[in-house]
């Protein structure tokens, strides 16, 4: 016996096959790309020319410099626009001008290798101290903070080499033992105005030591430099 046929339609009413197309129009929405500001969440950069991508860099490099010099409590670009091209560049100009002489009888400074080694160990040391006390800071941040922060060691280190042209006498040494403790003092208090309210207040004792002690490592480096 035939069981009876049981069948599901599944189509509304008044169309007459399954295979009957659909027709629309679908609209999307397009929002102006913006090229200028990077911090805004629609920025893209894919159809912008490579002399605006570069000029960008390069003025918010050129801003860092100026919040580290200035240092002010308008610091959130620098913590949220982190980059690594300002520390290297100091650190590849600190290291090419205080390393060694060639001749071993007048050497008096360290290697090339030496000061790319001292600042770059030195500055994950100081972030990886931050993070174990509780800073609510990323590591790339730290780093970038920390070699901006340079500085002002690299320009005690241009007025050193300047004093260095002179005939030395013990007033010369004193004259660059200032211009070396003014640059530690400018880079110790600008890396600790950006990088204090990082840290658990009953912490940030612990934190700024280690800034501190990284800053006169490299104001030393620079006010022991005696090659000409």
């Amino acid at each position: 016996m035939a069981l009876p046929e049981a069948r599901l339609d599944l189509y509304d009413d008044g169309v007459e096959s399954p295979t009957e197309s659909m027709a629309g129009e679908m609209t999307v929405t397009s929002t102006a790309r913006n090229t200028s500001d990077p911090s805004a969440p629609n920025f893209n950069t894919l159809d912008e020319p490579i002399k605006d991508t570069i000029m960008r860099d390069v003025k918010a490099v050129g801003i860092k410099f100026y919040h580290v010099l200035i240092p002010t409590e308008k610091k959130n670009s620098l913590l949220r626009d982190w980059d690594l091209w300002g520390p290297l560049v100091l650190c590849t100009f600190m290291a090419t001008i205080l390393q060694g002489s060639t001749d071993a009888m007048y050497d008096g400074g360290p290697e090339f290798a030496q000061v790319f080694v001292i600042v770059w160990i030195g500055s994950i040391i100081v972030t990886l101290n931050s993070k174990l006390l509780g800073g609510n800071i990323s590591i790339f941040q730290s780093v970038c903070v920390l070699g901006y922060c340079l500085t002002p060691c690299a320009l005690a280190l241009i007025g050193c080499r300047l004093v260095l042209l002179a005939t030395q006498s013990a007033f010369m040494f004193f004259l660059r033992l200032l211009i070396a403790g003014t640059g530690f003092g400018w880079a110790t208090y600008a890396s600790i105005i950006f990088l204090g309210d990082s840290q658990p207040p009953n912490r940030k004792a612990l934190a700024v030591y280690p800034i501190f002690l990284f800053y006169f490592i490299i104001s030393w480096l620079v006010v022991s430099h005696s090659n000409v």
